[in-house]
């Protein structure tokens, strides 16, 4: 299953000096992954995936953010940096699962 979307990159408050950053998963593509991954989760409640984003791939997880009801994916400091992204931009994302 494959999904694609935009979203802006953030930059996650509790841990500002990390630099961790992340962008939010629409709340429809969020539904959709809940349904098609139903049953028991790694840790967190993470859901393995392939990512692109630009001419960058790679095999992370999202995981669920209890305050937004949405899934919320990990970007990179070497995939911001090859995309020449930063906190604030607007990724263009493709997502694949992998646990479906």
């Amino acid at each position: 299953m494959s999904f694609s979307f935009e979203a802006e990159i953030w930059l996650w408050d509790a841990r500002r000096l990390d630099s961790w950053t992340f962008v939010s998963l629409p709340e429809d593509v969020s539904q959709e992954i809940r349904e098609r991954t139903d049953g028991p989760r790694r840790g967190f409640g993470a859901v393995r995936v392939q990512v692109t984003i630009g001419a960058t791939a790679w095999k992370t997880s999202v995981f669920p953010d209890s305050g937004s009801k949405c899934y919320v994916l990990p970007v990179k400091r070497a995939v911001r940096k090859a995309e020449s992204l930063g906190v604030g931009e607007i990724a263009a994302v493709t997502l694949d699962l992998l646990d479906a």
